[in-house]
């Protein structure tokens, strides 16, 4: 599969992915590349401090998860792009082919938009239209079917923690 980052995920997920990735090609004619999947905890911590130096702690908090917080720790969590790049990592890649196809077809192959538009209060993450969980086939179908957007709200958790100071 194209990357930019190489792609490490566990076994299930990456072949879910491989699965995504053909059918947007065959079905769409959508190249997809993968941005960025396992992340180290010190590649975490890298990642979030460059963020806050960047651009500051509450933004940072919305956009990345703190060290030992990160979904891409547990090797389930794909960052997804498209070929050619195209709004890589910002919100406008939900309103592009790749990402209105994503949206509507990734559940197929087990993986469930994580942060969904409008669910900052509940997530604690701003949309990011690019940022996939792979949760199986039976539970991203119920995701689906029952239209419930976030896996907080599915399993009746509170919001997000708060990771400010």
């Amino acid at each position: 599969m194209p990357y930019t980052n190489e792609p490490f995920l566990r076994s299930a997920a990456a072949e879910a992915a491989q699965q995504l990735f053909a059918a947007a090609e065959a079905e769409a004619g959508l190249r997809l590349q993968s941005l960025s999947t396992y992340r180290s905890y010190n590649t975490q911590v890298r990642v979030y401090n460059d963020i806050v130096a960047n651009r500051g702690q509450d933004y940072a908090n919305r956009r990345s998860a703190q060290p030992g917080h990160s979904e891409h720790q547990t090797g389930l969590s794909i960052d997804i792009g498209s070929i050619p790049a195209s709004c890589a990592f910002d919100p406008c890649f939900g309103d592009t082919a790749h990402g209105r196809w994503l949206a509507d077809n990734a559940w197929r192959f087990g993986f469930h938009l994580r942060y969904p538009e409008g669910g900052t209060p509940v997530t604690g993450y701003d949309y990011e239209p690019w940022h996939f969980r792979y949760v199986g086939l039976e539970l991203a179908a119920e995701l689906h079917e029952t239209g419930i957007p976030t896996l907080e709200e599915f399993f009746g958790l509170p919001p997000a923690p708060d990771y400010g100071n």
